[in-house]
Parts: C-alpha cells; sequence; structure tokens
C-alpha cells in the first residue's frame, strides 16, 4: 500500500468516525442518554477537565442552541472552526494532493494556547468570584 493510498484510508476512517459521531451526538444528549463516556478525569478526581462540557456544547451547536453551547465548554466551541478546518485540508490532501492554504503559527503561540487550555482546565474548578461560571452549564446561571 502506497503512502497515498493510506492517506486516503485514514481520511475516510477519519471522516466516517466524524459523521457517526455527529448523527449519535445530533440524535442523543450527552447528559441524558447515558450512551457516552463519562470524563475520566471527572470520574476519577470529581475536578472538570478543559474539556469537560464539549459533548453536550457541540450536542446544543447541532441543535442551533449557540448561547448554551458556549455555557457548556466555551473554549471547545471557539476550537471548533480549527478543529473543522485541520479535518477538512487534511482530506483534501489524502484526496486531492494538496492542502488547503495553511497557517503556520511561531512556537510560543502554540506554547501560549497550550497555556491557556491547561490554566482554563484549572480556573473552572474554583468556586469564587465569577469563576464558577467556567464550570459547564454556569453560564446560563445568568439572564
Amino acid at each position: 500500500m502506497t503512502a497515498a493510498e493510506s492517506d486516503r484510508r485514514l481520511a475516510i476512517a477519519l471522516l466516517s468516525a466524524v459523521a457517526v459521531a455527529v448523527v449519535l451526538l445530533r440524535l442523543f444528549d450527552p447528559a441524558t442518554a447515558g450512551i457516552f463516556p463519562p470524563c475520566p478525569l471527572r470520574a476519577l478526581t470529581g475536578w472538570y477537565c478543559p474539556g469537560c462540557g464539549s459533548l453536550r456544547a457541540f450536542h446544543q451547536l447541532l441543535h442551533g442552541n449557540l448561547r448554551a453551547a458556549f455555557a457548556m465548554n466555551p473554549l471547545a466551541v471557539l476550537s471548533l472552526p480549527f478543529l473543522t478546518y485541520g479535518l477538512a485540508s487534511y482530506s483534501a490532501f489524502a484526496f486531492r494532493g494538496h492542502y488547503l492554504p495553511r497557517v503556520f503559527l511561531p512556537a510560543v503561540c502554540i506554547r501560549g494556547l497550550g497555556i491557556v487550555i491547561v490554566l482554563f482546565g484549572i480556573v473552572r474548578n474554583f468556586q469564587t468570584g465569577f469563576l464558577p461560571l467556567l464550570a459547564p452549564g454556569g453560564l446560563l446561571t445568568l439572564r
């Protein structure tokens, strides 16, 4: 098998997995369905990780509720366009032989993003001041 065939098969597998996940998230509410796994960090420690609430956020997005999605996990909602573009770019390479226009970030930006993700995971667990608003669903308490 050539590298191009391998890339095509991987792209097909990724696109298929995303399609199945989108259908499942559209049909079943992760908060009540019981078919989605719980967050391992939350189950073991009781703390929210940076990704906690992201399945519920994507479920809300698929139902057109941006406010509720942002309330569940703002970081997941903000990262979705970039993840989608990355998957589309890889798929374009696998099927057409060239990527979509690529943006290269300096290493300091990537490190900064890593720091933002870690800090988001930490501060959403504090229960003082406005910080409980960062817990999944916390922003829904604002009116």
